[in-house]
């Protein structure tokens, strides 16, 4: 593997947040995880993790994860990794994108690169747990199965009384298969 890194220019169709050119889509560095966390805070609805897991995931898992940059700063990101017992499966652990970006379509350019970037790795499926009162990425996951020609499956995966805090359980969408490159 070389230090190369993928990565797509898409035009940006939404001029908000003041984007001059497009919306380029990226392998993160380790510079890129302050934002990763800055964006995740401000969503106020994602589980915010340490800043330091932010920077360890833009350095260990950077090749399953994502972001998008306008003019060079980062404006979305996901996250994910393959499952150590199901090497065929990327688990999508965050996406978000920055408040001055929503309603863009960015949340789906970053799902759609990163699953062309890692189909060459034997990727087949995609996994993602959402709270059932997360309608925004339930019609986000749909909508990429959709556009990938893939089935999704829903099940239970954490029941509510597994949280120690007040968290809602998680349902498993699980997308797939794809088709090979």
């Amino acid at each position: 593997m070389t230090g190369d890194k993928p990565s797509h220019q898409i035009n940006s169709r939404n001029g908000a947040g003041g984007s001059a050119g497009g919306l380029e889509i990226d392998t993160p560095v380790v510079a890129d995880g302050p934002a990763l966390y800055r964006i995740t805070r401000d969503s106020a609805v994602l589980d915010v993790n340490s800043s330091y897991a932010y920077l360890l995931w833009c350095r260990d898992f950077a090749h399953t994860s994502a972001v998008a940059r306008t003019d060079g700063g980062v404006v979305g990101f996901v996250t994910g990794y393959l499952r150590p017992d199901a090497p065929d499966t990327l688990v999508v652990w965050q996406i978000a994108v920055d408040a001055s970006q929503r309603g863009g379509g960015v949340a789906g350019k970053l799902l759609d690169a990163l699953v062309d970037r890692v189909l060459d790795r034997g990727v087949r499926y995609l996994e993602t747990t959402i709270t059932p009162d997360n309608e925004p990425s339930i019609k986000l996951f749909t909508a990429f199965a959709r556009r990938q020609g893939a089935d999704v499956e829903r099940s239970e995966l954490f029941a509510a009384e597994l949280f120690p805090d007040a968290h809602l359980g998680e349902d498993l969408y699980r997308i797939g298969p794809f088709a090979p490159n």
